[in-house]
Order: C-alpha cells, then sequence, then structure tokens
C-alpha cells in the first residue's frame, strides 16, 4: 500500500483526534488553505478572527520550505491527484499552528531538530539534501514503533507531520475529490430501470411516464394535479 492510499485508510477507517482535527478547526483551515471562501456557518467574530490570523506569519521561510519538502514527501503527487503543496497544504499547516498555539513549539522544535539531525548526518541543513537524503531521513523517523530511542523526539514530530498534512490534504477540495467524496449533492433519478421492472413483469404506465419521469423537467419545480 502507498503511503497515499495508507493515509486514507487512517483518515477514513479512524476519524480519530489523533488525524483529523475536529469540524470546526477544519472549516477554518479550508479557508487558510487558499479556497478564497469563508467557510459555510462561521460567526461574524470568527470571521474576524480568522482574517486577524491570516494577516500574522509564525514559520521564518526557510520553515515553510522545509514544511513544503516534508508535506510532498507524505503526500507526493499521483496518477489520482496532486501532492500536497498543490493543495495549499502548508498554508493550512501556516493557519492551524496559529489557530491552535499548542501545536507551535512541537512543530518549531521538530523543524529544527530535523536540522540538527540533518547536519550531523550529512553536513547540511534538511532542506539542502538530496531527495533520496531527505527520504532516508524520513524512513526513519516515520514508523514510531520501529523508530531508535535516540530518534524518538524526530518520530514524534514527523507524527505530527503527517497528521497536519493528511488532514490538511484531505480536508481541501483536491483531496475531498482523491477521496472520492460525493457528499450531499442532488442526484437523478430516472425512474426503476428497466431491467428490474421486466424481473418483476412491471412497467409504468403511460401518465406516470410523462408527469414523474421526464429527464427534461428536472430543473422545475414539480406540481401536483389532483
Amino acid at each position: 500500500m502507498d503511503r497515499r492510499e495508507t493515509l486514507k485508510a487512517l483518515l477514513i477507517g479512524s476519524l480519530s483526534s489523533g488525524v483529523v482535527l475536529s469540524a470546526c478547526e477544519n472549516k477554518a483551515g479550508e479557508k487558510a488553505a487558499g479556497s478564497g471562501v469563508l467557510a459555510y456557518g462561521r460567526t461574524p467574530d470568527e470571521v474576524e478572527r480568522d482574517a486577524q490570523l491570516g494577516k500574522e506569519k509564525y514559520f521564518t521561510e526557510a520553515e515553510a520550505k522545509t514544511i513544503a519538502i516534508l508535506a510532498d514527501i507524505i503526500i507526493p503527487k499521483d496518477e489520482h491527484s496532486g501532492s500536497a503543496t498543490e493543495a495549499k497544504v502548508p498554508e493550512f499547516i501556516e493557519f492551524i499552528v496559529k489557530d491552535q498555539p499548542r501545536h507551535q513549539l512541537p512543530m518549531r522544535g521538530g523543524l529544527r531538530w530535523l536540522d540538527v539531525h540533518s547536519m550531523k548526518k550529512h553536513n547540511k541543513s534538511f532542506a539542502a539534501l538530496s531527495a533520496e537524503q531527505r527520504l532516508a531521513i524520513c524512513e526513519t523517523i516515520a514508523y514510531p514503533k520501529q523508530t531508535a530511542p535516540e530518534l524518538s523526539q524526530g518520530a514524534a514530530f514527523f507524527s505530527l507531520m503527517r497528521n497536519l498534512t493528511a488532514t490538511g490534504f484531505f480536508t481541501s477540495q483536491m483531496g475531498i475529490k482523491d477521496l472520492d467524496y460525493k457528499g450531499n449533492q442532488p442526484n437523478v433519478w430516472d425512474g426503476v430501470p428497466a431491467e428490474v421492472l421486466k424481473k418483476y413483469n412491471l412497467a409504468y404506465d403511460e401518465r406516470t411516464l410523462a408527469i414523474s419521469v421526464k429527464p427534461d423537467d428536472r430543473a422545475s419545480v414539480m406540481t401536483w394535479t389532483d
């Protein structure tokens, strides 16, 4: 199973607080992720607060660059959908750490740990490493139960980064499309399928067909007669 499918399974299967942020927080994140539209149901105070948070900047340019690199390692572009950065996950994470300050220290500390670890191994910051070197480091901290004790801080950071990335991606328009989630969408009813009617030796009468099953009138409001 690839990374994207694994994250889908976690997101859909468990819906735990460790994987998905609360529904109200997702709404705020959708706006921060670049939708350009305020989430439905926001109060005036919430709209004002979101706008204020949007003006603030938490991560430095170097930190934001590393977050973008990690996000695309976790959810890369594939034949089904775009990457995490294309879904504006880094912008989502920037918003979330301001909306939920408890994430600030773990994220900043984790990014610092990652750079120090990279310097020890390759004498370069994480962002300056080759794609192969970055992936190799991520592999050592991506599986907490298999991570060496001395890398536990890195594993905790990567778990948080993965959770935020999955939440940001799969609550974006791109991620919802990737999940093939239909949601509350209007459907079209063309009557009982012909093969089902035939199976039970049934058929619509002409009046029902003329009044109830008329594709050309789908956009019209139904009026009833006696």
